[in-house]
């Protein structure tokens, strides 16, 4: 989406102007009517043709470092200190040199007569899309105390969420990577030095025995350039994804999985109906929901289906009817949307949909580590078990021959 300058009339006559996020200046102006706001003039944003800040101070910053942050603007705006005043305090408080720095120009951009939205809008690494869009529908509705305060829920629930998946996978990695060392070394350095006994005594060996000499062998003479080997095929795989069809099957074969799929479909309608919900509730149209909701969605499956969700609402359809018609959202997600659409509270039912995937998505991980934990751990054992079992089985054989 691109970033355009308007100047509108209000429903009560008076010219304003601002920043607006739309795909093209026809979106743009269509989202202002919805605003209640009479386009006089879209173009495309001074700031996003140059590609830099205003005050060239945008640096990428940390997802805590945005969550504190913009939880502490949030308190100070709602207290009733001006907005100029509360950015200069946010960026006093911070304790990295890039967080002062962006804040600093951002409050710089204020006071040279830059709107709040403009302001961030010059920091396009700073401040997700996603982020602007929902400070600018904030200011245009004069809410911004209260939008600011939701957005800071949002992004602790965004964070959160994302722990909970890192956790989720940290713990199998761990284990996994422990597990390959301590079979490599053993493989290396202990097999070797004990099978080596074996071939003074000319005897046949059992075949399992050969078959972990000829592993010990292998890695041995060839454990280097395997791992290289390994290391560019996944540089290579990392790259061959990025290609958007190649994306797009990855994920779906995912999604086709018989329990990952189901996590990683909840994880991507949780991110959809929590961006949706915060968007929604700040008082802008469905279209730009949709567009910040498709940003936030990892699964390429996902966001295709958001995009064409957007295209048929765009048309005329209801959101509801949209989503079912591209069968990748949960059958829970498309009650309550269309319980909210009817109701008229779309913005809350979202907020409680996302609360209900998420809180499905953290049981399921407790319960997947859960049994995880003990089958790795029996892999682990078994492993060592077979290594051991190939040494143990010449010298049983061999004491079988001295008794007889």
């Amino acid at each position: 989406m691109a970033v355009f300058d308007y100047q509108a009339l209000g429903a009560d006559g008076k010219k304003t102007s601002g920043v607006i996020t739309a795909d093209s200046p026809r979106a743009a102006r269509r989202e202002l009517r919805m605003r209640q706001l009479s386009p006089l003039n879209v173009s495309e944003s001074r700031k996003a043709k140059s590609g830099g800040s205003v005050t060239g101070h945008d640096q990428k910053l940390g997802g805590g470092d945005l969550v504190v942050a913009t939880r502490q603007l949030a308190l100070l705006v709602k207290a009733g200190t001006p907005v100029e005043e509360a950015i200069g305090s946010v960026a006093t408080e911070a304790e990295k040199p890039a967080t002062r720095k962006v804040f600093m120009g951002v409050r710089s951009s204020i006071t040279d007569g830059y709107s709040v939205s403009e302001a961030l809008n010059g920091a396009p690494k700073a401040f997700p899309q996603f982020y602007r869009a929902v400070v600018s529908s904030g200011q245009a509705s004069g809410r911004l105390d209260e939008v600011l305060e939701r957005l800071a829920t949002h992004l602790e629930k965004t964070r959160k969420m994302k722990n909970k998946i890192l956790s989720a996978l940290i713990y199998p990695i761990v284990l996994s990577v422990i597990a390959l060392v301590v079979v490599t070394l053993l493989m290396i350095f202990v097999v070797p030095a004990i099978v080596e006994q074996f071939d003074t005594l000319g005897q046949d060996l059992p075949w399992l025995t050969d078959a972990v000499i000829a592993i010990s062998v292998f890695l041995r003479n060839w454990g280097i350039i395997t791992l290289i080997l390994i290391i560019a095929g996944i540089w290579g795989l990392r790259r061959l994804f990025k290609v958007p069809r190649i994306a797009e099957a990855r994920d779906r074969f995912i999604l086709s999985l018989p329990i990952v799929g189901k996590l990683s479909r909840g994880v991507s309608s949780a991110a959809f109906a929590r961006t949706f919900a915060t968007l929604s509730a700040s008082g802008a149209p469905v279209p730009e929901c949709l567009g910040a909701a498709q940003g936030a969605m990892a699964n390429t499956v996902f966001r295709k289906a958001t995009q064409a969700v957007r295209r048929r609402v765009e048309e005329g359809a209801s959101l509801a009817r949209a989503m079912r018609a591209e069968e990748v959202f949960p059958p829970m997600l498309l009650h309550m949307i269309a319980s909210g659409e009817r109701g008229g509270d779309l913005a809350g039912m979202m907020e409680r949909a996302a609360d209900y995937l998420e809180e499905e998505f953290d049981n399921a991980t407790t319960v997947a580590l859960g049994l995880l934990e003990p089958l790795m751990i029996v892999f682990l054992a078994g492993i060592v078990a077979l290594i051991v079992l190939s040494i143990m089985l010449p010298i049983l054989q061999i004491n079988t021959l001295a008794i007889g």
